[in-house]
């Protein structure tokens, strides 16, 4: 059953396959690889570590830099994944029915694992900012688009020295990109991940409207909460 072809009759049978792939996206974008891999390095627990993110920039704090760097590919791999296994195509790899496959069932799928990142159940809810599954996941689903957001990132990082402005510029600049390349699902989630991303990076952006968020290479002042010994609100 591929959810591409079917007739809009068929749209009530073919949710659940939907709802199944946004799941076990989820389900694959909650593992906290980097709690796991700075506990396995016996770096202690990341949480407790700088802004308490679980994501690459935050494990970089850490001072190793290996880990930081498995943690990074990890993130976006398992929303690349995750959209991947809902494709189908693993299964005709191994000569198994595939009944089910295409784009949406992909982006349902992208959608759960870059959820599953940001509010993993395991961690009370509290996860990464999303900008490495995001990447992750949007060149799984259209790699040309993956590609304009990343060269986004670079330019904007580079000129700004602003590591979360780049990420800002690059979500935004997704689904337009994806619109010019007439793929409208990739361009609906992706404005729901810039959506959720104005979220993770709110403070972030109270920073840089005020001047006081720090460019790439330098330390991020500890905010009242950190230095009050606790890490309040969403993790960044």
């Amino acid at each position: 059953m591929i959810l591409d072809t079917l007739p809009p009759a068929d749209w009530a049978a073919a949710w659940p396959y939907l709802l199944g792939a946004f799941v076990c996206g989820y389900v694959l974008g909650a593992i906290p690889f980097g709690k796991i891999f700075t506990r396995w390095a016996g770096l202690g627990d990341i949480r407790d570590i700088g802004s308490g993110n679980i994501g690459a920039t935050n494990v970089l704090r850490t001072g190793n830099k290996r880990i930081a760097l498995l943690t990074l590919v990890f993130d976006a791999g398992k929303g690349a994944f995750a959209a991947f296994i809902a494709s189908g195509v693993l299964f005709e790899w191994f000569g198994l029915p595939v009944y089910w496959g295409g784009e949406l069932m992909m982006a349902a799928a992208a959608l759960g694992a870059f959820v599953g990142h940001i509010f993993p159940v395991g961690l009370g809810f509290r996860g990464g900012k999303g900008i490495a599954t995001f990447f992750g996941t949007v060149l799984a689903l259209h790699w040309p688009t993956g590609l304009v957001a990343a060269a986004l990132w670079l330019a904007t990082a580079f000129l700004t020295r602003y590591s979360s402005l780049a990420a800002l510029v690059a979500v935004f600049g997704t689904p337009v990109a994806a619109f010019a390349f007439g793929d409208r699902i990739v361009a609906f989630v992706s404005l729901f991940f810039a959506l959720m991303v104005i979220w993770s990076h709110w403070s972030n952006i109270m920073r840089l409207v005020s001047g006081a968020e720090p460019k790439i290479g330098q330390k991020k002042p500890p905010s009242q909460d950190e230095m009050m010994g606790h890490n309040g609100g969403p993790y960044l």
